[in-house]
């Protein structure tokens, strides 16, 4: 009986409390026309990610160019 107790409590589909629809919320902060990208409408939060992104991106670049630059150099003989 225990074991039918606990399947019926994993299969059932009732929820045990309601979520609150918050889209709307969401679609008026993109929404607003307050010169920001999309991309940093988030907040500080957006930004940090933003600007760590680019800055990756801009050391991941440069360290290419630099492999690069040594290994087309000739090695040296001993």
């Amino acid at each position: 009986q225990a074991l039918r107790q606990v399947s019926q409590r994993t299969i059932s589909t009732a929820s045990r409390r309601q979520l609150e629809n918050r889209v709307s919320e969401g679609q008026k902060l993109f929404q607003e026309d307050n010169g920001l990208p999309v991309h940093l409408k988030g907040g500080a939060k957006d930004s940090l990610l933003y600007r760590t992104t680019a800055g990756l991106t801009v050391f991941g670049t440069m360290y290419a160019f630099y492999y690069l630059l040594v290994s087309s150099m000739p090695k040296k003989p001993n």
